[in-house]
This record gives C-alpha cells, structure tokens and sequence, in this order.
C-alpha cells in the first residue's frame, strides 16, 4: 500500500467516532509514519520536552534556480508536511526554498506523554528549526490548524514573516463565544481511539470534499487511518486529544489585529468545516459558522488582509485541485505588497 500515500496528519476530535470495525485492511504505518515514505528526504531536529528528547521532523527542498526567498508551510490537524508535495513542488520550481516541518505531535514527529502542548511552543519550535537552516526570513503558509499557528507565529515573530498565507484556517473565531463547551483531555481521547477508516473517510467527505469523493483522497484516508493500526495507537490518539484542547482552548480570533505581515487568506468556499461540531450542543450546532463566513469578518479585523474566494473549492484546495491552487498561491506570493 505504500504507493498509494504521501502523507497527512491526524483526524480531529470532532470526527464521527463509529468504534465500528475498518472496512478495509489497513496497514501499520507506525505512530510516527515509520513505514510511511515522504517525498523528498526526512531531517530531524531534536527538542528537550520536560527532560526528554523529542524529534522534530522536515523536509528542506533546495529549488534548482533560486530566487533568494524562502516558504514555510504548516500542515494542517488532519494532515502532514508531505500532503504539501504537490504545492512544494511547484514552489519550488519557482525557485522557492521550501521548509515543511511536521510539528511536534504529528505525522513522523515525536508524540511524548508527557507534553503540554501550545501554539507558542509550536511557533518557537517552528522558527528555532528555520534559525537552525539559516532562514531568518520566510513566506508563512498555514492550512486549516496550521493556518491557526502561523497567525501565533506571525504575531510572536513579525520579523520572521515576509508575507502570511492562510489557506481555510483554524482559529478566526473564538468558539467558546458561540457556546462550544469544554471537553477535558480524557474525554477527548476515549473519542481519538475510536478513530478508524470509517470514520476518517465519512468526516472528510462531508466536511473538505463536500459530499463529492475522487480515487486521489483515498490516500489520505489511509494514511490517517495506518496510524492508529499498531501498539502506538493510544499515543497517536492522546497526541489528538491534547491538540484538539490546544484549539479550543488558546484562541487567536481576539488578537487578528496584531498581524502586521501582509496576508492573504485562500477560502474553498464550499468547506464546512466548524471545530467543535460534534462536542456543541445540538440546540446551537446550526449557529456554528464554517470557516467561508467567519474569513468575511476575520479578513476586515487584520491590518493588511485580502480575502480570496476559491469557488467550487473545499476544506482542503490544495488536495482537490492542486493545479488550480498552485496558480493563486504563487500569484499571491509574487505580488508585491
């Protein structure tokens, strides 16, 4: 099976839990992807969490004819740095250097117990790796949860950011303000090791694809869902857990006006993805606002914001039509702003 994933990430709390049984034999990627093969070679760097050493890992794709810039791309909660591939690619055939970190906590890097996860760690982690490169300097694309943290980054280090990207993200509202409750960390992770084929493939087709399924996402089911197989399965799952309470419990809606970087957010318009959905209550579920609505509001609070409207287009444009993606993202990224 391995021909058939380049990578993603893992599935959010508010995925629909089954506890059914796969349909399919899915293969034992390993935890951390150990069987799972990226596109371009895997560097590692290495972080003290609480007296314990965790891995961090990347991929730093050199272009054949630089033009002296940089791109950072963050994945998303549901994906990895190699579900970029096809984006990175084009990046760097337009003569971008291309760093795509797989954060602490997903995909192929380190997934301690013991750690206490936050987007300001994230962040620092994040930039820590591109000083380690000799990258001062970047473009920031984030997706969905990444999107979340490049808005944290971008406030944190203004001067690391030459430009922001924020591709259907995360964190433009505060959803406790519309009445998402709490769920504690043990909670959420009885829900994370029900994940399955099942229930991965069933959220992505109503949420990212929009009820419409092509042969080219199954490869991400599978990666997904090839993480929870082996005896790491629980790890991959409290990892889930405690970055879904991340989410929902350290907001950045509250502070989009300190976004200095010129950003510009590509919105598939047809994502109806709402974290939280499934914890809210059922008499306030209808009034959760998909990522299209909240990106009108949020784009007018940032200082230096433009929206652009990807129609026909999902949770994930980069996935559903990558060429048609490729072509906006390095427009918006050769504009000069």
């Amino acid at each position: 099976m391995k021909h058939l994933i380049v990578g993603a990430a893992l599935a959010l709390a508010c995925l629909p839990m089954t506890g059914a049984a796969d349909p399919v034999d899915v293969p034992d990627f390993g935890p951390n992807l150990e069987r799972f093969t990226y596109p371009w070679p895997v560097q590692t760097m290495t972080f003290d969490i609480i007296g314990q050493p965790a891995s961090m890992s990347f991929m730093d794709i050199a272009p054949a004819r630089p033009n002296g810039r940089s791109v950072v791309l963050l994945h998303g909660k549901n994906f990895c740095g190699a579900t970029w591939e096809s984006s990175a690619r084009a990046l760097s055939g337009a003569g971008y250097r291309v760093l795509v970190p797989d954060q602490i906590g997903f995909c192929k890097s380190a997934k301690l117990r013991s750690t206490q996860y936050s987007f300001e760690m994230l962040a620092s982690y994040t930039r820590r790796l591109m000083e380690s490169r000799g990258i001062t300097r970047a473009m920031v694309v984030g997706h969905s949860m990444g999107g979340m943290l490049a808005m944290r980054f971008a406030i944190m280090y203004p001067d690391s950011v030459e430009k922001l990207v924020l591709v259907n993200p995360l964190g433009l509202k505060d959803r406790s303000e519309e009445g998402l409750p709490y769920a504690d960390v043990d909670t959420l992770w009885a829900g994370e090791k029900k994940t399955n084929y099942a229930s991965i493939k069933a959220y992505q087709l109503q949420n990212y694809f929009h009820g419409t399924w092509r042969p080219a996402y199954d490869r991400w089911v599978w990666m997904l869902a090839g993480m929870y197989q082996g005896a790491g399965r629980d790890a991959v799952a409290l990892a889930q857990a405690k970055t879904s309470e991340m989410i929902k419990t350290q907001p950045v809606a509250h502070e989009l006006y300190r976004i200095k970087a010129p950003t510009t957010l590509l919105v598939g318009m047809l994502d109806k993805t709402a974290f939280g959905r499934a914890q809210m209550p059922a008499n306030l579920r209808q009034f959760l606002r998909p990522i299209p609505a909240l990106a009108v509001d949020a784009v007018k609070a940032m200082p230096n914001a433009t929206l652009v409207q990807l129609d026909g287009l999902g949770h994930s444009p980069q996935v559903e039509d990558p060429a048609r993606f490729e072509k906006v993202l390095l427009a918006t990224l050769a504009a000069r702003r």
